[in-house]
């Protein structure tokens, strides 16, 4: 155990034994996260290196631990000098849309992607060397010939600025957000700088900035910002920005657009372009661009990366001479030609097959010996790819699949002695990181590729369980607050806002849900202190539409005064009718009430956690009032059984609304009958109810419906529906496999000490498993179980780290005999025994390896 700890901060890494910034010196106690910085104001630009050591129960001190960093951004606008630049062959206005929906392009095409650039001359020797750098939709950042940084698909996705004609859209709403942001990234680029003379360069692709689709609203042409600081070791310093001195070219990508595709014309490459000394005489000035209204800051979550790359599983030539290649895998990203040889102006093109179609790519060759070519502005979905008109044999090595989305680190280890289970936890992380693309999670990655807050919110339970999750949701989480209208309070149904985003109460629920699923997993009291004012709006929203009854039943009307269907959804996609909708806007209305008040406890607002508890027990009693059949002894199929004890149900009712809800499993000859609000709670309502054998049962289908069917199916990613209908790479049912997690394995969080400071493990065996692991790493560090259940003897190994304890349920067997590493457990132990409980022994340890065998 930590006794104490101390931190501290300085301006350089040989500052650290004298820190000129902060020196926490030693702090008594075991606090190991979440540490405020509390040392002198930090300024713009600022270096920051720091260090933390700890001392254990006895009193030793460790090493300090090796000097970590970090940079401080520009924190003032008035730091900015650069100025927006844009091609001069386009004007400030967005592309027109198409006149029809679906794949049909927009009858004025964009012209080529500009490329911008910019010499200058360095004399002296470079002591750092900072570049603060952003381009909307898209940008590439260039120096001395050569890309600056790994990333892709930059800046993160947010809602940039105001909108012309937002509220004439077919859902109207109007442009007075909370907030509007524009991320920038800065780049240290000292070791690509050289004496004499540099250059400077840059590609604009037109991303969500520009999308000219159907269904969103664009917000103008592309544009690009840069302030590059150059510090010498004199102490003296050059700041180079973008202003007119820059100039512009278009650039060999034809069109670039995120719903369309991308074409590319490598006869019109430039060589040297982004090189010193390179002939621009023919490139045109750049003209100066209006600035976004969005606020400029630091990009939080993690950029779009390549993140794997796939070699092809078989390649096929197909009898019309184009070829079929397959990966195996449905994924995002685009495929990448390597080093192949055709004559100048030889076409291919690349086809990506899916069920859904995500935009056209072709290369058309230089002619130039051999050529390698990716897209760079669009990303694709694809498990295999047919091209035509191929330049020869194509090789396998000539082509491979890489992989694009936010770069987000698995945390989590999920196996189990099922196949199936293990499978079905496979093609959701698939299908979830197909779906996150700049700093946000979308429904689905080729379609729509919006980011829905209902999808989001049921989701991202799961994601915590499987990912490092925290600067993603730090940052999407502060976009759907971003989204909130500031008049009534009201969430949209996905943000950053598209206007085609259909949804209703459940998803602006996203804003009350997930800052308190992100406090639970990550102990960050910080993100309710964030969102508190937040999800008070949006209850202040919802009891606009809370009837004398205490029902909620959402109506919006648009402006001819018909209900809005895509503004009112209660729930979503079930196998068969969906529950009322005043049912579902009800219990949404009730989790919302509850979690503030939880919000509002953790955050000490006494009075506030009085009066939304009490609003959510009215809530909770006027949902019993108005939807339970007494007659029959249920709240109805489609998830009302399901909401109602996810609820709590009045002690008189409960043991009928049990039998009822496995009479309608029965009835769907064991399968589940919920849309996508039901379904995250499904499971793990049967299981605290004592039907775990039944949500086994639900989880181990192959038929329709259920998860094992889309494997059946064929297919490497969830879908959207439980038929072969529909999208068939969305995240969104991955709300209900969390019962993997915190059932089947047993490893909860404590809201009383969230983040896993209490971490409570109650696994729930089945007796057609022998074994089931999870291990993940917490903010504490790796924390897990692994249980086996064989020949009438249950054993688990349980990993508590070190500023964590934990409750431990252990299961008894036949002759109710447990022991802990081979030992008899006693009070002086290390182990201490706290209750019998409902056919469990519960014990109470502290951090370290736990062996429990149950015999």
């Amino acid at each position: 155990m930590q006794s104490a700890w101390q931190i501290r901060v300085a301006t350089s890494e040989k500052k650290l034994k004298n820190p000129d910034l902060w020196d926490s010196q030693k702090v008594p106690g075991d606090q190991c996260d979440r540490v405020e910085y509390a040392g002198k104001q930090l300024t713009s630009r600022m270096d920051c290196w720091w260090q933390v050591r700890v001392w254990n129960k006895e009193g030793n001190v460790s090493e300090w631990s090796k000097p970590a960093y970090w940079r401080m951004g520009l924190l003032s606008p008035s730091d900015w000098k650069a100025k927006w630049i844009g091609a001069p062959w386009q004007g400030e206005e967005a592309l027109p849309k198409p006149m029809n929906p679906g794949v049909t392009l927009p009858e004025q095409l964009p012209p080529p992607a500009p490329m911008f650039r910019k010499e200058f001359r360095i004399e002296k020797r470079v002591a750092k060397a900072v570049a603060f750098v952003t381009g909307l939709g898209y940008f590439e950042f260039y120096l001395n010939g050569h890309k600056v940084g790994k990333d892709v698909l930059v800046p993160n996705q947010t809602n940039y600025g105001k909108r012309p004609g937002l509220s004439n859209e077919g859902i109207p709403l109007e442009d007075n957000f909370r907030e509007y942001r524009v991320m920038y990234l800065a780049y240290d680029i000292k070791n690509q700088l050289k004496k004499g003379s540099n250059a400077l360069g840059s590609i604009l692709g037109n991303g969500f900035f520009n999308p000219a689709k159907y269904w969103t609203a664009a917000y103008g042409t592309p544009r690009f910002l840069a302030q590059i600081y150059i510090t010498y070791t004199d102490g003296t310093e050059d700041v180079i920005v973008s202003d007119e001195s820059w100039k512009a070219s278009e650039s060999p990508i034809l069109m670039d657009m995120v719903y369309y595709g991308e074409h590319y014309d490598a006869r019109k490459e430039q060589p040297g372009w982004d090189q010193p000394d390179f002939d621009d005489s023919t490139w045109k000035s750049v003209v100066l661009r209006k600035a976004p209204e969005g606020k400029l800051v630091a990009q939080t979550a993690r950029p779009d990366r390549v993140m794997e790359r796939l070699a092809p599983v078989k390649i096929e030539k197909l009898s019309n001479g184009n070829y079929h290649v397959d990966f195996g895998v449905e994924v995002s990203g685009w495929v990448r030609l390597n080093n192949v040889k055709g004559p100048a102006g030889h076409k291919i093109e690349i086809k990506y097959l899916s069920n859904t179609f995500s935009g056209d790519n072709s290369y058309v060759f230089s002619g130039k010996g051999a050529e390698s070519y990716a897209a760079r502005f669009n990303w694709f979905v694809f498990s295999g790819v047919e091209i035509s008109n191929w330049p020869g044999e194509l090789q396998a090595g000539q082509i491979t699949a890489e992989i694009v989305h936010t770069a987000i680190d698995v945390s989590a280890t999920f196996e189990t002695s099922n196949p199936l289970f293990n499978n079905i936890n496979k093609i959701w992380r698939r299908s979830q990181t197909d779906n996150m693309h700049g700093g946000i999670a979308s429904d689905c990655p080729h379609r729509e590729r919006s980011a829905y807050t209902g999808d989001g919110e049921v989701a991202c339970v799961m994601v915590m369980h499987n990912f490092d999750a925290r600067n993603f949701y730090h940052k999407w989480i502060q976009d759907i607050l971003g989204a909130q209208e500031l008049k009534t309070g009201y969430v949209p149904n996905g943000a950053p806002w598209q206007p085609g985003c259909g949804g209703g109460v459940a998803w602006g629920a996203a804003i009350c849900i997930m800052p308190w699923e992100f406090y639970l997993h990550y102990g960050a009291k910080d993100m309710l202190e964030d969102n508190y004012e937040g999800m008070k709006g949006y209850i202040r929203y919802m009891q606009t539409w809370v009837d004398k009854d205490g029902i909620m039943f959402s109506q919006r009307v648009g402006k001819n005064g018909k209900v809005l269907k895509w503004f009112n959804l209660g729930e979503w996609v079930t196998p068969g009718d969906l529950p009322p909708d005043e049912m579902v806007h009800t219990f949404y209305f009730w989790r919302c009430a509850d979690l503030t008040a939880k919000a509002a406890k953790a955050l000490n607002k006494t009075d506030d956690a009085r009066q939304y508890a009490e609003l959510a027990e009215r809530t909770k009693e006027a949902f019993h009032k108005r939807f339970y059949d007494k007659v029959n002894g249920t709240y109805g199929k489609s998830g009302g059984n399901i909401f109602a004890l996810k609820m709590g149900v009045p002690e008189n009712q409960y043991n009928k609304v049990v039998n009822a809800l496995k009479a309608d499993i029965k009835a769907n000859d064991g399968h589940l009958d919920t849309g996508i609000f039901g379904t995250q709670f499904f499971f793990e309502v049967l299981s605290e109810n004592g039907l775990n054998d039944l949500a086994y049962e639900a989880m181990n289908k192959k038929d329709e419906p259920g998860y094992g069917h889309w494997i059946e199916l064929g297919s490497t990613t969830t879908r959207e529906q439980w038929n072969d209908g529909g999208s068939h790479n969305h995240p969104m049912f991955g709300g209900g496999l969390v019962w993997f997690c915190r059932e089947l394995a047993g490893m909860n969080t404590d809201e009383d000490e969230p983040g896993y400071r209490h971490i409570i493990f109650k696994p729930q065996p089945v007796n057609d498993l022998s074994f089931v692991k999870y291990f993940t790493q917490t903010t504490y560090g790796e924390a897990g179980i692994y249980w086996e259940n064989e020949n009438e003897q249950f054993s688990m190994d349980v990993t508590v780290p070190v500023g964590s304890h934990a409750t431990i349920y252990v299961p008894v067997r036949k002759e109710k005999r447990i022991t802990e590493n081979g030992n008899q457990i006693t009070s002086t132990g290390d182990v201490r025994f706290l209750r019998d409980e409902g056919g469990y022994q519960v014990f109470d340890v502290k951090s370290g390896h736990y062996h429990f065998i149950s015999e």
